[in-house]
């Protein structure tokens, strides 16, 4: 049977005439695969599924109760279009209370269905063929695929534990800077849990301006810290507003990933042409969702609960883990933990295997003690741990933990 004309229709950015034809798969997809051959392979043992990226409880009552009513009110019916004038006060609330960032709700703030969007949208506000826009490495990659999409370039930015797993600026070739448009950062990091520092958002302030950039801040888990940190926006700092916006998101610091949720903050014209291409993409998030987000976005003291949850957690994980050889620290921040691998490991009948990268070693610690992480090798062989396993009790926290902690005992690795 011949291919259908269809095949000879779609667009080179998603693979042309070969789109379907390629055996490649997805990241997380080849993780999911993987996790379920394992444990059909093991039926007796239960896998510890480490790698969930998304919080691990229900959105807190208050908030699901004001869904409830708001959705039987027939003036949260319509389109939402660009939002509701109502959530934009309550962002701009937040944006002072938790960040002491002055923000004008009325032309520096407007919602997103969830920061995956945004991120979907902005670039059409800025690339052309040929421009390009840096991001950091490892990260999310959605602004970049869409750049690519547009004609544009993605340069890498490795993130380097020398470095503190910051960006060294000052390394970017000139030649690069002089097509660049668009510097994209997220801090607290996905997935290495690193924080800035004001410090650092003055340097990008003033790098932004000496090289005429625009700064995408995705700021998914800005207000989800621990250890005394405290939350850090780039719109506090002087002049941020002038370069950069940030993205807020209430999916990880409201367990509200599948409301999709979130707003857009900081330079007005940037929000604006933000505002006028979502225009033409979609009709908003539902109304009542807004509403319910308002209650959220005026209850901090939810984030911060979920904070403590997960630091306490990553105590528990981190004591584990040394226990077993691995050199992890807690993270500041978010709620991954990345760690290098082991080189290599002596089994128990004394044989040894390396580990030519991090994809290696996950896949080895899915097969051989049943524990699912995600590995990550752009800079360097890490994997990330993640805090948001479920488990219904305090007491099956704990078990989890000493399970990790003794399935792992039965080896020796070698860093």
């Amino acid at each position: 049977m011949n291919p259908s004309y269809i095949q000879s229709l779609f667009a080179e950015r998603i693979g042309g005439q070969q789109y379907g034809k390629t055996t490649v798969l997805y990241k997380f997809e080849k993780i999911k695969r993987e996790k379920a051959a394992a444990q059909t392979a093991n039926p007796k043992t239960k896998l510890i599924d480490m790698g969930v990226g998304e919080p691990d409880e229900m959105a807190f009552p208050q908030v699901v109760h004001t869904l409830q009513q708001a959705a039987a009110k027939p003036e949260y019916r319509s389109y939402a279009d660009n939002g509701g004038p109502a959530f934009k006060a309550a962002a701009a609330a937040y944006m002072k209370t938790v960040f002491d960032a002055d923000l004008d709700p009325h032309t520096e703030i407007l919602h997103s269905i969830g920061s995956k969007a945004a991120l979907t949208l902005l670039p059409a506000c800025f690339i052309n063929p040929g421009d390009t826009a840096l991001m950091t490495t490892p990260g999310y990659p959605i602004f970049g695929t869409h750049s690519r999409y547009y004609g544009g370039e993605v340069y890498p930015l490795p993130l380097t534990e020398t470095n503190g797993f910051l960006p060294d600026l000052n390394a970017i070739p000139n030649a690069t800077l002089q097509r660049a448009k668009v510097l994209v950062l997220n801090y607290p990091n996905n997935p290495t849990g690193a924080c800035a520092t004001p410090e650092f958002f003055k340097e990008v302030v003033a790098f932004a301006k000496a090289h005429q950039l625009v700064v995408i801040h995705d700021a998914a888990y800005a207000s989800l810290v621990y250890e005394g940190q405290q939350p850090l926006s780039i719109l506090q700092i002087p002049g941020g507003k002038d370069v950069a916006v940030e993205l807020h998101s209430l999916s990880k610091s409201y367990n509200m990933t599948g409301w999709r949720i979130g707003f857009v903050a900081g330079n007005a014209l940037i929000v604006r042409a933000y505002g006028d291409v979502k225009d033409n993409s979609d009709s908003g998030q539902f109304l009542s969702i807004q509403q319910a987000a308002i209650t959220a976005l005026k209850n901090p003291w939810m984030t911060q609960q979920m904070a403590r949850k997960y630091s306490r957690r990553f105590d528990g994980l981190v004591a584990a883990l040394h226990n077993c050889g691995f050199q992890a620290t807690i993270p500041k921040a978010g709620f991954f933990l990345y760690t290098r691998v082991p080189r290599a490991v002596t089994l128990p009948n004394k044989e040894t295997e390396i580990f030519k990268n991090a994809a290696a070693f996950s896949q080895w610690l899915l097969l051989n003690a049943l524990i699912s992480t995600v590995p990550w090798d752009e800079a360097g062989p890490y994997v990330r741990f993640s805090a948001t396993f479920v488990v219904p009790t305090l007491e099956a926290e704990q078990a989890i933990i000493q399970e990790i902690e003794n399935r792992l005992s039965r080896y020796t690795f070698q860093f």
